[in-house]
């Protein structure tokens, strides 16, 4: 399990228009890179501020790893870049005990993981021994190398980058490896007017060169001890269960999300609804983030991958038919029913 992390070693909450400035600043420094993706940009940081680790899967050249860079640079922590390749070693990424001749005992060297923030570039390209290298400090925030246990530091993320499976020289990542990921986001390619917009920007330099930090680590976990204080009624609580029970016991799907699954959809919508100034959870934040945070970790049955059934696709259907804790809240974006007046979202807020 993941180590507590109480408020004295976040620190206080920030207030409400700290938390709203800071985390518009790091969104429009990553918006200097990465045109035209706002949801994708904000969708990070919230993973961010839940705790949790980014995948990031799109084909090649489309800023993936400007992304998780830019995020990096826009945070004044340590940050390390590993370029997974099929010869890197577990060792690479943890770290080693090398034999010091002065002393006559062996001194750790720590390996990439010792970071604030972890960029793994195209991280299905090394072998599955090496990519469990990570299992354990993803969630357990801490190395074990020859039997000492060496924390890691607060904020910790890793934000990997893959390519699809089809493409060449990948390894697929195990589901262990895979539930550990918080979200799973798809970059796309931009819209022409974006595109145009970046050969402007990007077209003599690189204007990830120009990203300065706008925050640090100390503002980083009191923005975490915010979103730690969101409050999530029981109902909200009940409908994340829901969602995941209803994944199980989907006919298309062998595999469906575990418990993990349910923690971490719960801590990203409770970033979310930080990062949208609601100091409670709705049901539509549970519902936008679904897909993203569940999609990853099923497994499809072999008729609905014969039938070309995505698991974004069926994650969606599933939601779009659970009914909602309250038919007075804010309508999911995969529901076509008929909204009724809004207004009964206090029900949701009060403690």
């Amino acid at each position: 399990m993941t180590r507590h992390r109480t408020f004295e070693e976040l620190g206080a909450p920030l207030p409400s228009p700290e938390f709203r400035a800071a985390t518009d600043a790091i969104v429009a420094n990553i918006e200097q890179v990465i045109e035209g993706k706002t949801a994708t940009v904000r969708l990070a940081l919230a993973v961010l501020l839940a705790e949790g680790h980014l995948l990031i899967e799109d084909v090649p050249g489309v800023g993936k790893t400007k992304l998780a860079k830019a995020l990096a640079k826009s945070i004044d922590c340590s940050v390390r870049r590993i370029q997974f390749t099929p010869d890197l070693l577990p060792s690479d990424v943890t770290g080693v005990s090398v034999y010091n001749q002065e002393t006559r005992d062996f001194e750790f060297k720590p390996g990439a993981v010792f970071a604030n923030i972890v960029v793994g570039d195209e991280i299905n390209r090394a072998s599955p021994k090496t990519q469990s290298a990570l299992l354990e400090s993803m969630e357990e925030r801490q190395v074990t190398v020859d039997g000492a246990t060496y924390p890691l530091q607060i904020p910790f993320m890793v934000i990997a980058t893959q390519n699809p499976i089809e493409m060449e020289g990948t390894y697929p990542l195990p589901e262990a490896q895979r539930d550990r990921f918080t979200a799973r986001i798809a970059m796309g390619y931009p819209d022409m007017g974006a595109e145009l917009a970046m050969l402007d920007v990007h077209g003599r330099h690189d204007a990830l060169d120009d990203i300065l930090p706008v925050s640090d680590a100390t503002q980083v976990r009191r923005m975490i001890a915010t979103v730690r204080d969101v409050h999530v009624a029981d109902a909200v609580k009940q409908y994340a269960v829901n969602i995941v029970t209803a994944t199980r016991e989907s006919g298309e799907l062998r595999l469906g999300s575990s418990p993990r699954a349910t923690l971490q959809l719960l801590r990203t919508a409770r970033a979310v609804a930080a990062l949208e100034g609601r100091e409670f959870v709705l049901p539509d934040d549970l519902q936008a983030l679904a897909v993203p945070v569940l999609a990853h970790r099923v497994i499809p049955t072999a008729e609905a991958q014969l039938s070309r059934r995505t698991t974004d696709a069926i994650i969606a259907e599933l939601v779009h038919r659970l009914p909602l804790p309250s038919d007075r809240q804010p309508r999911s974006p995969y529901d076509t029913r008929t909204a009724p007046p809004r207004g009964g979202q206090q029900q949701f807020g009060g403690r």
